[in-house]
């Protein structure tokens, strides 16, 4: 169960205070990448951590082999192979037919993301990988079809340009967005049963599998919120990509995008004294004759990510690119590994390690460093730059104890990742225990 959920204050107080914290301290030089050059970061950022959970012990609705034919990540890889694995975290469906026909059904749907596109974010997360860039991720823990609004869906994007827009100031580099958007429904559980005044039911497991209310008819899985939720997330990025490229976007509203809640507020305040900043340089290379209505200062690149929970689903928009001859999950531009279901052996590894999009892999402070090792290695045995990000979430204490000993892990295997910090946990972004390594590539919100 998550600890805490998204709200659009929290994302907006979160930006200003990375502002003001950069405004305030300097870091300590790094390099996270094995051979690369030592560079210099702006900022100190201090952010906090989501939802740590313990494995569930859920049953699942997939056939198990009854003995690994091979090595965790190795054997030939189909869309099918996951099946052959051991699955956690998926729901019993009372209508194995019924599903069946929800999955065929979506498979004659047409692609939420293109393949083009996942590769185009790969591209720029190995930029961050390399130093070169920062990676901003942000959005709901889980997705609802109750919240399900344009005005929700800009008020996101809204601020995720405002801490793009902090960032890049402040950091001289572009920033990358991702949103959790456009797919972001499933929910891991830590139980797979939950109980109120002696009454047991399923647990809730996110608006695409059941419904939230505690009733029995509620929180029976069915296949047809698939539909929807497919729907919903069409739509949702059908609006993102109208905001990110039809003006909305553009740098010279920057002073427009304070949220009414924040216009009264310290934080706006401080988020307008930065907006003004930016105008007065946009004036400036007006007057010196600079265009400001260069594409890239009108547009923005925006793309979406979610976890990689339902298997049948992602299986059923997964894609052969016909330009590259690989396979892509076209439910989202960029999918990770939750805590949950990173098993080397599991159903969940299987599949992500055949898709070519940019996988996330989250991790805890129970996490064992050459694990970790070993699944970078079953989703990049290429070594590709831009293909891993890894997702930090533990709190301040076991930062400073236990996270070094990732880094040493990653950076003696000599693989190239993106690291990320999971807010809303006490993290902070700090050189730990002596470590000389910059702040994070990224931070997730």
């Amino acid at each position: 169960m998550a600890l805490s959920t998204l709200s659009s204050k929290s994302l907006y107080s979160n930006a200003n205070n990375l502002f003001q914290q950069n405004q305030q301290q300097q870091s300590p030089t790094f390099s996270l990448v094995p051979g690369s050059k030592t560079l210099k970061s702006k900022s100190n950022l201090s952010i906090s951590a989501v939802h740590a959970a313990e494995p569930t012990k859920n049953s699942v609705s997939v056939k198990e082999s009854a003995a690994p034919v091979a090595a965790p990540g190795t054997g030939k890889w189909s869309l099918e192979s996951w099946k052959t694995k051991k699955a956690l975290q998926l729901p019993e469906y009372p209508d194995a037919n019924e599903l069946e026909t929800v999955l065929k059904t979506i498979e004659t749907f047409p692609p939420i993301v293109f393949a083009g596109e996942a590769r185009s974010l790969e591209e720029n997360l190995a930029e961050a990988a390399m130093g070169n860039a920062f990676l901003l991720q942000g959005g709901d823990c889980a997705e609802s079809f109750k919240e399900f609004s344009a005005n929700n869906i800009r008020d996101t994007f809204r601020i995720l340009l405002q801490m793009g827009v902090v960032l890049m100031f402040g950091g001289q580099v572009p920033v990358i967005k991702v949103g959790r958007m456009a797919g972001q429904f499933a929910k891991p559980r830590s139980d797979p049963f939950e109980e109120k005044d002696g009454v047991k039911l399923p647990s809730y497991k996110g608006d695409n599998i059941n419904g939230d209310a505690f009733n029995e008819k509620s929180r029976i899985p069915d296949p047809q919120r698939l539909i929807r939720a497919y729907c919903q997330s069409a739509a949702t990025l059908n609006l993102l990509r109208a905001f990110a490229t039809g003006g909305y976007a553009a740098m010279q509203r920057v002073t427009q995008w304070n949220l009414d809640f924040a216009q009264h507020s310290e934080q706006g305040d401080r988020y307008q004294e930065l907006a003004n900043r930016v105008d007065e340089a946009l004036g400036f290379m007006a007057a010196a004759g600079l265009t400001v209505d260069h594409p890239i200062m009108t547009t923005t690149e925006f793309w979406t990510s979610h976890e990689c929970l339902h298997l049948p689903y992602e299986q059923s928009l997964t894609r052969l690119d016909s330009t590259s001859g690989l396979y892509y999950d076209c439910s989202a531009h960029m999918l990770w590994c939750g805590e949950r279901t990173r098993q080397l052996d599991g159903a969940h590894v299987e599949f992500l390690r055949g898709i070519s999009n940019p996988i996330g892999i989250k991790v805890s402070n129970k996490m064992d460093p050459n694990e970790l090792v070993k699944l970078i290695e079953i989703f990049n045995s290429n070594n590709k730059p831009g293909r891993i990000t890894i997702i930090v979430r533990m709190g301040a204490e076991n930062m400073r104890v236990k996270f070094p000993h990732l880094i040493r892990a990653v950076r003696r295997a000599g693989q190239i990742v993106t690291w990320v910090c999971d807010p809303m946990h006490g993290n902070t972004i700090k050189a730990p225990c002596g470590l000389k390594t910059r702040p994070f590539d990224a931070i997730l919100v």
